[in-house]
Formats: C-alpha cells, structure tokens, sequence
C-alpha cells in the first residue's frame, strides 16, 4: 500500500538544507520538494516534504530595504525636534542643532552632500508612528532608548549620541533646592513621554504628593511654566538647559541638582531592516572614532596618506578591506562624514560646547578615554 502525505521533519530538513544550499546561488532563497520514502510496517509510505531555505553564511535582513529605497530617492528624511536649542531647530531651510548634525552626517555619507535632507519635525507622540509607516527613514530626535520602545513598540536603536537625565526647572526666587522642596506643588511635564512616567516614580519613591500639569506639546508645556501656571517644568536636563538659555531672564531660573532617571538618547530606525541600522549606527561610530584619533573636519585631507593602520581602515584607504562596501556605502563614507560635518567632539562644541548659550560640559558625553562614556567598536 503507498499513501502521500505532507511531513514537518527535522532530520530531513537538515539534510535537505545542505543540497539546497550547495545549489542556490549566494543570495537565493529555494523551495525545495524532495519524496522520502520511510517503511513501515504492511506499507510503504511516502512522504513529500517542502521545504524554503536560505543559504547558511548569507546575511539577511528580517525585512525591509530602507538603505536602497533612500539611495534611490535620493535625499534622506529625517524626523527632528523643531523647538529644542541646540538639538533641533529651524535655520532658514535647513535644521540647525546637535541632532540635526548627525542628520546631515548621514546624508554626506550617503550622497556626500550634508544638504540632501527632507526635514520632518515630529511631536513626541507622532514620531514613533512616522517611523512605522515609513514617512520617515530615521529618527535623531532626542528619544531615550527603553526596553518597551525597543520590542513591542518596534523600533530599533543606534549608538547612544548624548547621555542624559531628568532633572527640574525652577524659578530662582521659589528659593526650591531639591525635589523634597516641590512637595505639594505642581510641575508642568509633557504627556506622551518617559518623562512623564519619571516623574510620577520619583515622587512616589519619595513619598511626596503632587499636582501634574500635563500638556500634550513642548512649547505649551513651557509656556505654562513661564506663566507660572506650575511651580517647576521637568525635562531632560539638556532640553532645560536649552529652553533656559532662550530666556530673557535665564538667570531668573535655576536647574536643580536632582537628576531622576538616565536618558540615553539617539537614533531610532525602525524594527526589520538590520542593514539599514548598520548604516546609522557606524556613521555615528565614524565621528567618534575620528574624535579618538585627531582626525577633524581641517585636517581630514592631510591624513589620506597615512600609514596608521586604524586611519587607514577609517578612510577607506585600503582597497582589499571594503568596509565601507559592506555596509552598502562608498569605502569612503567617513572621509565624506568628517570633511562635511566633522567629528563628534565638533558636532558637540558646535551646538552645546563652552562657546555657545548652552555650554553644557562634556562629563559623560566625552571620549571615554578622557573618563566619558563615548565609546565606538573598532572599524575594521
């Protein structure tokens, strides 16, 4: 007696995979249909097994092709905060800000040319959806990195570009020096963020009460807070520092000491397309290794002809290496990053260094060879 039937096997699909793979060309994906015929007792049965594989050693992306759908368009859009000094704010056509560099890194990396970006500001509450739906390729949008925005909000996260905190914005003259001294008050935070969620545990860790007065925006928030409608507004430190510079008063306001939470902010890709987050990922790993070895914006061209190996691999000066072929860029990509942009330490003292309003020191956002937490893997 023969009978047909369909069969999930695991020794079967093993040993199929090697023939299929051995057969399928570097790239391909096979269905394969073999017939296995097994005895069993009184009968022959035979059994067809289909089965799709992919070569083993073949990387492939879970999904998506966001590098070449950029590379086709021809421009990058990028999602950026619009209303935040020294992070992300309009000047004149472009965006002007410590995010809106590595906007503009990117795109001289892609296109070597810093101007090749459609800028897409972004609410705290639309960014993540633009990001889903593909309205925009990549967020540098001072967005903390979580555990939950990391896997059931789908997003994925490139290199932490600047560490930072939650802190508290105060008026000089409510004489408040720590978190103890707000209790009983109310605080003007933005829905829709960690922020909000911080703020709530670190009263409740306390054991203090307090009133929140939540808006859905960033400039009513801070509108509220300088109509004193709340006793304090709460952010990030940095974005405090930089709504505090645009005072006309700024002394008139004081930062506490109080640091809340850690905010590890950076780019944001979204989940599926583990290529594209190579891309962003290792054009922030250009700047700050460019930082370690000297290597700026005024003197990237006096070292293309350096011997040092590191410089070499960096540059893209070695035609066997192709570092930058595998990523699916121009070997020299970082070359076209540095000379545009420059690297990290100038990004930073660019937008928040000692000769701007903000000046804020370095601290954790320096190269960790100088005691910070900036670190980038090797590029070889």
């Amino acid at each position: 007696m023969r009978k047909s039937f369909a069969i999930t096997s695991a020794l079967v699909v093993i040993a199929m995979l090697a023939a299929a793979c051995a057969q399928a060309g570097p790239a391909a994906t096979v269905e394969v249909t073999r017939e296995v015929t097994r005895e069993v007792p009184g009968e022959s049965v035979v059994a067809t097994v289909i089965v799709e594989v992919t070569p083993i050693g073949v990387p492939v992306a879970p999904g998506g092709n966001r590098l070449q759908t950029v590379l086709e368009r021809g421009n990058l859009v990028c999602g950026v905060n619009q209303n935040l000094p020294g992070f992300g704010a309009p000047e004149g056509d472009s965006y002007a800000g410590f995010d809106a560099d590595f906007c503009k890194a990117l795109a001289a990396a892609l296109f070597d040319d810093p101007t090749a970006v459609e800028w897409r500001p972004l609410s705290a509450q639309d960014r993540f959806t633009a990001l889903q739906s593909g309205e925009v390729d990549v967020l540098f949008r001072n967005t903390t990195w979580t555990l939950s925005r990391d896997t059931s909000v789908g997003m994925d996260f490139g290199p932490t570009t600047f560490y930072d905190g939650q802190g508290f914005m105060v008026p000089a003259a409510l004489g408040a020096t720590t978190l103890e001294d707000l209790a009983g008050g109310t605080v003007c935070v933005q829905t829709g963020t960690t922020t909000e969620l911080n703020l709530n545990d670190a009263f409740a860790l306390r054991g203090l009460e307090f009133t929140p007065v939540v808006f859905d925006e960033i400039d009513p928030t801070y509108a509220a807070y300088f109509a004193e409608q709340c006793d304090a507004v709460t952010s990030d430190v940095s974005q405090l520092v930089g709504r505090r510079s645009a005072l006309p008063d700024p002394e008139a306001h004081i930062i506490l000491d109080t640091v809340v939470s850690k905010e590890p902010l950076g780019p944001v890709v979204a989940q599926g397309d583990a290529q594209w987050r190579d891309v962003v990922s290792w054009v922030v790993y250009a700047t700050i290794t460019a930082e370690e070895l000297g290597i700026d914006s005024t003197n990237v061209d006096s070292f293309l002809t350096s011997a040092d190996p590191t410089v070499v691999r960096l540059l893209g000066l070695d035609p066997e290496a192709k570092l930058g072929q595998g990523l699916g860029l121009t070997d020299d990509f970082a070359v076209r990053v540095i000379r545009h942009v420059g690297n990290y330490g100038e990004i930073y003292d660019r937008n928040l260094g000692p000769d701007t309003p903000l000046n804020i020191p370095r601290v954790l956002n320096a190269l960790w060879s100088k005691g910070g937490l900036i670190y980038a893997p090797p590029i070889r």
